[in-house]
């Protein structure tokens, strides 16, 4: 403020900041036209400069010349980078990501993000939850879920899903003879066990039968899932994985609960929960639950 344009420009180009220019002093450089041209260009530097600053249309050209345009996808890239990264880099976090959906109970990672090892360590983790009794029958079956230490799979959500597998209306509840209670201490009537396959063939073999790294069990309390069913499913179950997590529980629970074997009942027809659906389907329609949704069983003849 109150200095002319011609001394900020010499400041500027001083290299100590004296305010002497690197020419010299004015009487080094004589008279004539380049005393005069020094204030003038000054001058139109600064008429220049004002015009960028407080025109919007000379501001706007300015930037066209000298930067180029961000066009879509540019901008739709710096989105996408943001929302990666998450809330640390100032993106905003999806709702998919939201705090309350990855710790929910029932939250599991995917089936290609959970590695299914040959064999575990043989110990378990209870998974620390209880639940209310499901069902109206007299008859309350408490069971806990154990996931063998070291896998991907938490107990909390495995235990979760059971759970919904056993209060769904569809499942063995609608016998009106079993209820259902999770819980992760005290008495107990079965323990939900998932293991790895090598786990599995260990508790399975010790009772004589032969799952060869392949499928499940059920071995006096212990209801024994394969890890590698879990998280893979089966070629002859066309439907989602919670659907065959579903019938993998219907299955073994129908066993503690005293049902058998049975097979198709018929070419087209829902082939029974207590069929052994991984070895084929015989021309039955793949199916995960005991019941219908009106109730009736989906039964077939037994087998031996």
């Amino acid at each position: 403020m109150g200095r002319s344009p011609a001394r900020r420009t010499g400041r500027s180009d001083a290299p100590d900041g004296s305010g002497r220019s690197r020419r010299g002093s004015r009487s080094s450089r004589g008279p004539g036209p380049e005393r005069r041209r020094g204030p003038a260009r000054a001058l139109l530097a600064c008429l220049a400069l004002g015009a960028v600053v407080l025109t919007a249309g000379a501001a706007v050209a300015y930037w066209h010349e000298t930067r180029p345009p961000v066009t879509d996808d540019q901008v739709a890239d710096v989105a996408d980078a943001l929302d990666a990264a998450g809330p640390s880099a100032g993106g905003t976090p999806s709702p998919s990501a939201s705090p309350s959906t990855r710790d929910s109970p029932s939250a599991s990672p995917s089936a290609s993000a959970i590695a299914i090892p040959a064999t575990g360590p043989g110990t378990f983790v209870t998974a620390r939850a209880d639940g209310t009794t499901v069902g109206d029958g007299s008859r309350v079956r408490r069971y806990k879920v154990l996931v063998e230490e070291g896998l991907d799979v938490r107990p909390g959500a495995a235990a979760a899903e059971i759970a919904d597998v056993l209060a769904d209306r569809r499942g063995w509840t609608r016998d009106g003879a079993n209820s259902f209670r999770l819980v992760s201490g005290g008495s107990y009537d079965f323990v939900v066990k998932i293991a790895t396959p090598g786990t599995v063939d260990e508790i399975c073999g010790a009772a004589g039968l032969l799952t060869r790294g392949e499928v499940n069990c059920s071995v006096g309390t212990d209801v024994v899932v394969n890890l590698k069913r879990w998280v893979l499913g089966s070629p002859e179950f066309d439907g989602p994985i919670h659907e065959y997590r579903a019938l993998i529980v219907n299955h073994e629970v129908g066993h503690r609960i005293g049902h058998g074997h049975e097979t198709c009942p018929g070419a087209g027809r829902p082939a029974p929960a207590m069929m052994q659906q991984i070895k084929g389907l015989k021309g039955c329609v793949a199916n995960a639950w005991p019941y219908d949704a009106d109730g009736a069983y989906l039964g077939g003849p037994s087998v031996p």
